[in-house]
């Protein structure tokens, strides 16, 4: 997948260093990631999270608050109203480049960071946190307790947070102590997703019974079962991502100018492993790739696993359609499909296909729907054989509009085979 690097001003004028994940396929809307404390950019989980919306058609920017990472800045001079005003900034960047985010993930202390920032912006239209805490002071507990108060003796002092030494300034201190965020989430009025790992040892679960009680609905919650803090285990990730993107989609907003599906089908390599890609086919977004015995990761279904789906699929939808057109007792279909090359013969593929019919027919129903299983469109455009155009060229393809294939499957259940048929 694409990614680029993505520098703006942040509420103080620094220079902040992000990186924006590009959406595969057609693009379905933007997001703001917020990392935890003292995270930044490149976190595993900011970076998982960001290429699996991403090949959801969800492009998101993943940035390092000031004072750290490659954004300029002294973390001692951090404050978590600034990195509030950075996230806004971040959302007015995007904007101008015809990017607006409709929607904000903040993990951690970052997932407060974008309870706060959505307040006063009005374009997002969803928010969602992961293990994120209730009261912002709550980070204080990750401090030692000798280290706060050389801290509020001396101005500054170093502490050792997530296993690495920061120097930290009592302005963060008094700031994260001053935070009314429990009013903030009640005032929030946008769809809140509060995800949370109930084993988790940094900020406790019962941080996310306070953020979904204050919380006004529309908001929802999701266990990560073993999850850690930091979503360490990339099926967590994973898992997070998923959920954010089913949940979210009500709420992308697409640029205006984004074509409406087609047919058409892109492939494009997302650069993990060696044959994984990403398809894009209408609204659709998902994973294709070989088996691990072959050199893949398994990550998805091989090329020749969509050939025998796009049979399994058609040939079950065509009978369905049969089956309701004659007001068959038909209470479930199944078709399975298998593969086979076979060298020596003269057309060697071979698609075995094994249909399952559930319901009250007779001995000629059954036959009759039989025979309408080889009429599905996929089954005639693999018996017949097909023509191919190919040049170098740009997405997308000229393909007929989602209607033809409809009405193809129409066709297929009517004419002679259906004569005379009850």
């Amino acid at each position: 997948m694409a990614t680029r690097p993505f520098r703006f001003s942040g509420s103080t004028g620094k220079q902040l260093s992000g990186r924006l994940e590009m959406p595969v396929g057609r693009v379905r809307g933007w997001a703001i990631f917020a990392p935890c404390f003292t995270c930044g950019k490149d976190n595993r989980a900011a970076v998982h999270i960001a290429e699996l919306l991403a090949r959801q058609g969800i492009g998101v920017l993943r940035f390092d608050f000031a004072g750290l990472g490659d954004s300029e800045g002294d973390f001692a001079d951090s404050r978590f109203s600034s990195d509030v005003q950075d996230l806004q900034a971040a959302a007015q960047a995007l904007a101008a480049e015809d990017k607006a985010p409709s929607l904000l993930i903040g993990h951690s202390l970052g997932g407060a960071a974008a309870i706060a920032a959505a307040v006063d912006l009005p374009a997002i239209r969803a928010v969602a946190t992961i293990n994120a805490p209730f009261d912002v002071a709550h980070t204080l507990h990750q401090f030692d307790p000798a280290a706060l108060a050389a801290i509020d003796a001396q101005g500054a002092a170093d502490v050792l947070l997530a296993g690495r030494r920061f120097r930290v300034g009592r302005g963060l201190i008094d700031d994260l102590r001053a935070q009314d965020q429990g009013t903030r989430i009640a005032e929030l009025h946008r769809p809140l997703l509060v995800m949370h790992a109930p084993l988790d040892d940094t900020v406790g679960i019962g941080n996310a019974t306070k953020i979904y009680v204050a919380a006004r609905h529309p908001k929802s919650f999701v266990s990560l079962d073993d999850a850690d803090h930091l979503l360490s285990r990339p099926q967590d990730a994973e898992r997070a991502a998923t959920m954010i993107a089913a949940w979210a989609a009500p709420y992308l907003t697409p640029p205006a100018d984004t074509p409406a599906p087609t047919a058409d089908a892109e492939a494009e390599e997302t650069r993990e492993g060696k044959f994984q890609v990403a398809i894009s086919a209408g609204d659709h977004v998902f994973l294709a790739d070989e088996p691990e015995s072959v050199g893949g990761m398994g990550s998805g279904p091989s090329p020749f696993d969509l050939l025998s789906a796009a049979l399994a699929a058609c040939t079950t939808m065509t009978l369905r359609l049969y089956a309701d057109g004659k007001g068959w007792p038909v209470t479930r279909i199944r078709t399975a499909v298998g593969h086979e090359r076979q060298p020596g013969n003269a057309r060697p593929d071979l698609f075995n296909c094994r249909i399952a019919i559930e319901g009250a027919l007779d001995a000629e129903q059954r036959a009759r729907m039989m025979d309408i299983a080889e009429r599905c469109p996929v089954h005639r455009t693999l018996d017949q054989g097909s023509r191919f155009t190919l040049a170098e060229g740009e997405p997308p393809a000229p393909c007929d509009p989602p209607e033809a294939h409809r009405d193809a499957m129409d066709h297929a259940t009517e004419g002679p085979a259906t004569d005379g048929v009850v």
